[in-house]
């Protein structure tokens, strides 16, 4: 590995990893320069599995011996820093081996997401960056083929974002429509019946949709507190609904997305 120490929290070459808060995050679509941050061994594993390139990483000494399987053979420099300069620099306790500074890929189109899937989530508006990773995870885990984004949904490539996915951002296809409408209708066009997750008087049963379900689907559900927009209701073919007890009537969107992926493929 190509291994640079630093003592210094204000060197320029941490730049990358610089207050690397939430709230910091969000005020931003991206960190400059088109990058992303990828956190621990596990989740920068998966982002080089997928082709990603990463600019740089930041460690502390006691990682590196977990590190050199990933980077032997790599010029990607590794900037080794004291726990209190890791802590100084990023905002937060480091103490998931790494962080990675990862040049962001292009985006694929709609279409060439959709080549060859029957299951798709569609995540409309959501602004949590917790509930997309886990949505994203959701997905990996019980067989969506796809992801597709709505313009405003919030970013999976998010420090937060990609650490609840626990990687799986890096390993379900995805993309982002540039327009909303033109998006759903291009899912329709390609054969997808577009099942609206919503409350609404005449919805169906969850379980009775899942049991004549048809070839390709395409689940959207939408951000919290407002659900899905009048836009996506219009589009969608039928409207689907999780039948709740105990007096509560919906569940957390990324719950909700795990519970009817689980459906349409067990």
């Amino acid at each position: 590995m190509y291994i640079e120490r630093v003592d210094d929290a204000s060197d320029p070459r941490l730049a990358d990893y610089r207050n690397l808060t939430d709230t910091a995050l969000r005020r931003v679509q991206e960190p400059a320069g088109g990058l992303y941050i990828a956190e621990s061994a596990k989740v920068i594993e998966r982002a080089l599995g997928a082709g990603h390139t990463p600019r740089s990483v930041l460690t502390q000494e006691r990682w590196l011996p977990g590190l050199e399987r990933l980077l032997a053979d790599s010029a990607t420099p590794v900037y080794v820093v004291p726990d209190t300069v890791a802590e100084q620099v990023t905002g937060f306790a480091v103490h998931r081996g790494a962080l990675a500074s990862m040049h962001r890929p292009a985006l694929p189109s709609v279409s060439e997401v959709l080549e060859g899937a029957r299951l798709v989530l569609v995540l409309e508006d959501l602004i949590e960056h917790q509930n997309v990773g886990a949505a994203f995870r959701a997905a990996a885990g019980l067989g969506a083929d796809a992801v597709v984004l709505t313009p405003r949904c919030a970013d999976p490539l998010y420090r937060r974002s990609v650490k609840v996915s626990m990687g799986t951002v890096f390993q379900v296809p995805w993309t982002r429509m540039t327009d909303r409408e033109a998006g759903l209708a291009e899912l329709s066009a390609a054969g997808f019946e577009l099942a609206a997750l919503a409350l609404s008087e005449g919805a169906v049963p969850l379980g009775a949709y899942a049991a004549t379900r048809p070839e390709k689907v395409a689940l959207v559900l939408g951000t919290e507190g407002d659900g899905l927009s009048p836009v996506a209701l219009e589009a969608a073919d039928v409207v689907v609904t999780i039948p709740m007890r105990g007096g509560v009537d919906s569940l957390n969107v990324a719950s909700a997305a795990a519970v009817a992926l689980w459906a349409l493929t067990s």
